[in-house]
């Protein structure tokens, strides 16, 4: 049976104290992602997925990999402005981070992904980034390698050496990836002692001055909605201010890029709170270098608030205490290639 993510949230109410979820907006962050129901979570296809993610023979040239761009080995992105794909080139849009992300109803900046299946199959082909030059190709590459044809059939069945399920084992394994126990999540569970005074006056500040109008729920972004339904908002909201210049926040166009929408102009999907103070730079083009900076900016653009330097640096604090424990990655031994060449 299909849950969403309400309803598994809902699963430890029992271990929760009811009088701090009822006064807040928030939910505390699952121990489980959610699996659809054609790719259901195994040990096997968790790491066959978790060998794709670390293997740069997934790139044109060799060069780049998952993790190259999304560090799992810290906080999940490069902390980068843009990241580098194939042969040093920039991409457009800072890295988001992908601890917590199948936790996420659409991925992507400007949600053009409705699962962390599709997600997983665009980079691959995308010129700037992994740059094969089709699926096929990908494919191709993985069947010189024996240890990949044995473990796509110990998963998938004979025949089974498909981009679909090569992205499936991906996203598998990107769906153990949470970030658990937080000092905000034990608080919500009752452990009043959890978060310093200082992070409770910032989450009852960000709660008074609106910010929660966006960042509510398990993952801090929004209502827990369908998987491709995805919580948008208009960024920036209000342009006369000199954050907007100063940062290029116009320069992009965000989901309408998508949805050639005129009207999805500047809509982007709302990012994480989770593990937020480790993941700078700040916004789609990471233009934003601090996260106090950040949080006044947020303010202004957003808001059309000015903050004095205590509620920033209350903010700031609770903003902290959103980050969890990281589970233990080992690098991964990957299966050896009997021949490998680049394609021009």
């Amino acid at each position: 049976m299909k849950l969403s993510l309400s309803v598994l949230a809902l699963v430890f109410i029992h271990q929760t104290s009811v009088a701090k979820i009822m006064e807040t907006p928030f939910l505390p962050l699952p121990s489980k992602a959610p699996a659809p129901k054609d790719n259901p979570t195994t040990p096997e296809k968790v790491e066959l997925g978790k060998q794709l993610y670390f293997d740069p023979r997934l790139s044109k040239d060799g060069t780049v990999s998952c993790n190259s761009c999304h560090n799992v080995m810290s906080n999940g992105t490069d902390n980068r402005p843009v990241s580098v794909g194939i042969k040093g080139q920039l991409g457009g849009r800072s890295a988001p981070t992908v601890w917590n992300s199948g936790l996420h109803s659409v991925q992507f900046w400007d949600g053009r992904a409705a699962s962390l299946e599709e997600q997983a199959k665009g980079p691959l082909i995308n010129p700037g980034e992994m740059g094969m030059p089709n699926h096929q190709a990908v494919i191709d590459r993985i069947k010189t390698v024996p240890g990949y044809v044995m473990q796509f059939e110990k998963v998938f069945g004979k025949e089974r050496m498909t981009i679909d399920n090569l992205a499936k084992a991906i996203a598998a394994y990107e769906r153990t990836l949470l970030t658990p126990d937080s000092p905000f999540d034990r608080y919500l569970k009752g452990n009043e002692k959890a978060m310093s005074a200082q992070a409770i006056r910032g989450m009852k500040t960000v709660m008074e001055v609106g910010c929660v109008a966006c960042h509510t729920g398990v993952n801090l972004n929004g209502a827990n909605l369908e998987p491709g339904q995805g919580n948008y908002q208009k960024f920036p909201t209000f342009t006369d201010n000199e954050y907007v210049k100063k940062y290029g926040f116009l320069d992009d166009k965000g989901r309408s890029g998508v949805t050639k929408d005129e009207g999805d102009d500047h809509f982007w999907r709302v990012p994480t709170w989770r593990n937020v103070a480790l993941t700078a730079p700040y916004f789609h083009n990471g233009s934003v270098k601090t996260l106090p900076e950040a949080v006044r900016v947020m303010a202004k653009v957003q808001l059309n608030k000015d903050l004095t330097d205590n509620q920033v640096a209350d903010i700031v604090e609770f903003l902290k205490s959103t980050t969890g424990k990281f589970p233990a990655q080992s690098m991964p031994r990957l299966p050896e290639s009997e021949t490998f060449s680049t394609i021009e």
